[in-house]
């Protein structure tokens, strides 16, 4: 698959986010969940572009991408801070592809889970679980296929996630889905989420950077004082580092991430999330705190994705034990992570 090509796919995602993912309808989506009309139209709109199909083979109806390739849409997901769960779907369907399992109409998203003691299933945090159609969940050594109708829910501090449990019954109905029992749900979560992260970075330093350049203040810009500009220079460094970790994350072959690189990559992207949004709001000073003001939509997802899967000290941990495993020079460590074949 070409560079063009990946481009392809990137521009038909912004250009359906830009015109369908709105703030306004991100707020839509916020107060009114799945039941929001703008959440089924923006999910058709998606699925027309087939975007939600572009990891699939093309046997199976997709663009036989992998993940390097569609890191561009991943991107655009944050960029847009689109509140339906885009990323997830893509792998989800792929798994659910490759163990010969049906995939439900709608946008599926993954968590983990445990196994409760009467046979139920329970997730403490699925995120956008509250707009999903189905979750793709890993408890244990097993993966279910599960949907969200029919769940116990219970709300969570963003008003797109949700705790979702299900009786014995309903997992014993379920799909079982074979997968690599190696695979770890949080390592796909975390390149998933990477690559969204980059993209809300991105969407933060811009509209800091358009801020600093028309607020007024003695007579000029503030972007034009030496403070301001000090500290839009810090949130640069911070954005491009993160947005080169998430792309080694989602570097590779097919589907599933190389585990060290998704380290990298979701460690970086987690830092990369604190002080940007810390240096976004006190350049936009008390505006930028208000519910009315659209940086909060990212800075907001940037805190919660920061989270997700694990935040960067659980990361730090995955790449310090294989630091410690390694018996060779740290510097094979860290080309392992950074070479990367280009696709032709």
């Amino acid at each position: 698959m070409t560079t063009n090509n990946n481009d392809m796919f990137a521009d038909a995602a912004r250009d359906v986010l830009a015109d369908q993912c709105t703030p306004q309808v991100v707020r839509a989506m916020e107060s009114g969940g799945r039941g929001a009309p703008a959440a089924a139209a923006l999910w058709e709109q998606l699925e027309a572009t087939g975007l939600a199909d572009a990891l699939l083979s093309e046997a199976d109806g997709g663009a036989g991408l992998g993940l390097t390739q569609v890191f561009g849409v991943l991107e655009q997901c944050g960029t847009h801070a689109l509140p339906l769960p885009l990323g997830d779907t893509l792998v989800a369907r792929a798994l659910l592809a490759q163990a010969g399992v049906a995939r439900p109409a709608g946008s599926i998203t993954l968590a983990r889970g445990e196994r409760l003691q009467d046979g139920g299933l329970r997730c403490a945090l699925v995120r956008c679980g509250a707009v999903a159609a189905s979750v793709l969940v890993q408890a244990g050594g097993a993966w279910h296929l599960l949907p969200v109708t029919g769940a116990h829910v219970t709300p969570q501090a963003l008003a797109l996630d949700a705790a979702l449990a299900w009786s014995a019954g309903q997992v014993q109905a379920a799909p079982v889905v074979a997968v690599d029992a190696a695979l770890d749900v949080r390592t796909l979560q975390a390149a998933v989420v990477a690559a969204q992260m980059a993209g809300a970075l991105k969407a933060v330093f811009d509209r800091t950077l358009q801020y600093a350049n028309e607020r007024q203040q003695f007579g000029r810009p503030i972007g034009k004082f030496q403070a301001i500009q000090h500290q839009l220079a810090v949130m640069s460094e911070h954005v491009f580092a993160a947005r080169m970790a998430a792309q080694l994350g989602c570097s590779g072959a097919g589907v599933i991430p190389d585990r060290l690189r998704v380290a990298t990559a979701k460690a970086r992207c987690s830092e990369a999330a604190l002080v940007v949004s810390e240096l976004a709001h006190a350049i936009h000073g008390a505006i930028g705190f208000t519910a009315e003001y659209d940086l909060q939509l990212f800075t907001r997802r940037l805190h919660a994705w920061r989270q997700t899967a694990g935040s960067e000290a659980y990361w730090h941990g995955v790449a310090g034990e294989a630091l410690l495993a390694h018996h060779g020079l740290t510097l094979d460590i860290v080309r392992r992570i950074t070479d990367v074949e280009t696709a032709p």
